[in-house]
């Protein structure tokens, strides 16, 4: 199913490009394009750009794949991987961070928010310290149990806001009634929370099967990025404006994609200089790590 949607799509996006007007000055240059070597990261479905450690990436994989961050040079060399303790990837669909509890602290959170088939009552949300070294063993992960108050939902895009270090979960297959989710700070340990809905997004089909596969916010919070695996939609957010109004009432428009094989990973920058894109292999001989810095 996932190939003959993914096929469609690049029909319909080679016969017509979707634009929508901004409301921003800020422009993105074609991207820097660097191979990764098959086999090395297939199934990437999440990624952030390291703070402890520059000039890396950490990225994620999602179902049947081990509970593990790996970390990717800007270079697109493996540096290596690290466990993360205790806990299953049953279906990890998104990897963002920003603050937590500590001040000071960067924090990894990895969503296992995937639910392909709706069986799926109870999803979770891990955070952890963002490791400063590989050599140095995971031990201290919160999990975060979720559900949603209509119902299961897929979901493959989550970020924070740096400002309230409240959680945002965009789900995945409603193509034309995509809904946006919260969930408050602090999250709750110790019980099974219910997310809070915050209503419906723009529809990113315009007549296309155009589902949301990924998100990211920039370090300072003022740049959000929602990305399908047709394109990618851009929003400058307002000094004090909510994160939900500005996805759902304020301006997007598109910027440079290059489409990919089953793209689902997005991120800024940590210094809010440009974007990263990268891909789930799934039938293509390779994929490539993209950076699109800002002109």
């Amino acid at each position: 199913m996932r190939i003959l949607i993914f096929g469609l799509l690049l029909l319909m996006a080679s016969a017509c490009k979707l634009t929508l007007p901004g409301v921003d000055q800020v422009e993105f240059a074609d991207p820097v394009i660097t191979p990764i070597t098959p086999g090395l990261i297939d199934e990437a479905s999440g990624i952030v750009d390291s703070r402890s450690q520059p000039g890396n990436l950490w990225v994620q994989e999602d179902s049947g794949n081990p509970a593990e961050l790996t970390l990717l040079g800007h270079d697109g060399k493996l540096k290596g991987r690290i466990s993360v303790p205790r806990f299953l990837n049953i279906d990890w669909e998104e990897l963002a961070n920003g603050p937590g509890p500590q001040d000071g602290v960067n924090y990894l959170y990895i969503g296992d928010i995937g639910n392909n088939d709706g069986n799926r009552g109870v999803v979770q949300i891990y955070r952890l310290p963002e490791p400063t070294s590989l050599q140095t063993p995971i031990t201290q992960v919160d999990r975060f149990n979720f559900r949603y108050p209509d119902g299961p939902r897929d979901a493959e895009a989550m970020f924070v806001d740096p400002a309230t270090k409240d959680i945002y979960i965009i789900s995945k297959r409603e193509p034309n009634n995509t809904r946006l989710y919260r969930l408050r700070y602090p999250q709750n340990r110790d019980e099974t929370a219910t997310a809070e809905a915050l209503g419906e997004m723009p529809s990113f089909g315009q007549g296309l099967p155009a589902y949301v596969t990924g998100a990211a916010i920039s370090s300072d919070g003022s740049e959000l990025i929602v990305r399908t695996y047709s394109n990618l939609f851009y929003w400058k957010r307002k000094d004090g404006q909510s994160i939900a109004d500005a996805l759902q009432k304020g301006t997007s428009r598109t910027i440079p994609y290059r489409l990919e094989p089953q793209g689902e990973a997005v991120c800024f920058n940590k210094d809010g200089r440009g974007y990263f894109t990268l891909s789930e292999r799934s039938t293509a001989t390779s994929v490539n790590l993209y950076y699109y810095p800002k002109k």
